[in-house]
């Protein structure tokens, strides 16, 4: 049991967090390539004739795209932590593993061949996103389980290979698809951050959060899990059953988010082991402080790749991958140290 950690203390962290989350998106929706004043928001829509520009602007494009920006980085922050924990390497996260890849091309498939419809906020972008990401997670552990002794170091090479495999299929569908459809996919692929309609942002929010719930209520089993299976087991808890239940979770989340905007590398990456290193190991607020970070750092990531060319936009996730690349080479660079190539 990790100790140390009161209820109370847990709350102030949540609760500042939050707080400085709110406030970074606030700002982040007052930047733009269109200047607007937060006095001019806070009066309101105005007249019907007239209107009110700056209001029209801040809720009706730039929010949205902020609220967007956050659940998509609370949800690869949260699956970073729960692939780390379940897999116990600090190298897991859902784009390395693959399970984004698998995601990116059920999204691929439904854009080339021109699915478009939408049903209560479901279309076909989220379906197949979903299968691919549970498609590949299968995949992902019934390849580690057949190679090697390592389960850890056999997931993570599955995964490698996966992803390099799905990510050849994906440019393979790319180069013939039609004009038209070539430059929407080719930014989505980037990691792009875009407006959404009010049903598919809807359920996005919904099913992202029930996923995170889900998560937080196991984090004690993901605490214990982390001291190996054989000391799991001795203390009550089944790890192959808890094992499956996150990944489950984890492709869940990661095929909506990957639906809502793209391949996103590095988040769950980076901000899991930032959150542990200041904060500790406990999963229990390990989770909450990586969702809310992880919620404030793509919504900063997303206000500067739509303003540092403005007005022009860069995909958000070339920000992310500049910042991620280096991160992953030091962490990669420490975590070889200590791993034996002959286990």
């Amino acid at each position: 049991m990790i100790e140390g950690l009161t209820p109370k203390k847990l709350l102030i962290r949540i609760a500042a967090g939050l707080a400085v989350l709110a406030a970074v998106m606030c700002v982040c929706a007052l930047l733009g390539t269109e200047k607007i004043s937060l006095l001019k928001v806070l009066d309101g829509p105005g007249d019907v004739a007239a209107g009110n520009t700056d209001y029209a602007i801040f809720v009706g494009v730039r929010l949205p795209r902020v609220v967007l920006a956050a659940l998509v980085g609370a949800a690869l922050a949260c699956c970073g932590v729960v692939l780390q924990a379940i897999l116990r390497n600090p190298l897991a996260d859902p784009y390395i593993l693959g399970i984004s890849s698998g995601a990116g091309l059920g999204v691929v498939v439904a854009i080339v061949c021109g699915m478009n419809w939408t049903f209560w906020g479901v279309s076909p972008i989220s379906v197949l996103a979903f299968a691919g990401a549970v498609a590949t997670v299968w995949l992902v552990w019934f390849i580690g389980h057949l190679t090697g002794k390592s389960q850890v170091t056999s997931l993570l090479l599955a995964g490698v290979v996966v992803n390099a495999f799905f990510s050849s299929v994906i440019m393979f569908l790319v180069s013939v698809a039609a004009s038209e459809q070539l430059r929407s996919t080719t930014l989505w692929l980037m990691g792009n951050i875009t407006e959404k309609s009010p049903a598919v942002l809807g359920f996005g929010a919904v099913s992202i959060l029930v996923g995170i719930l889900a998560l937080f209520t196991v984090a004690q089993r993901l605490n214990i899990l982390t001291f190996g299976p054989h000391q799991a087991a001795a203390l009550g808890v089944d790890p192959a059953r808890t094992r499956l239940i996150v990944f489950g979770l984890s492709a869940f989340i990661t095929a909506v988010a990957v639906s809502l905007s793209g391949l996103i590398g590095f988040v769950g990456l980076i901000v899991p082991h930032g959150v542990r290193l200041v904060f500790g190991p406990d999963h229990r607020q390990l989770l909450p402080l990586s969702a809310i970070i992880g919620a404030t750092f793509l919504v900063m990531a997303d206000t500067l790749a739509r303003t540092i060319i403005a007005p022009e936009q860069l995909p958000v996730g070339v920000v992310t991958a500049m910042a991620g690349g280096p991160f992953f080479l030091v962490l990669l660079a420490r975590y070889t140290r200590k791993v034996s190539w002959l286990q």
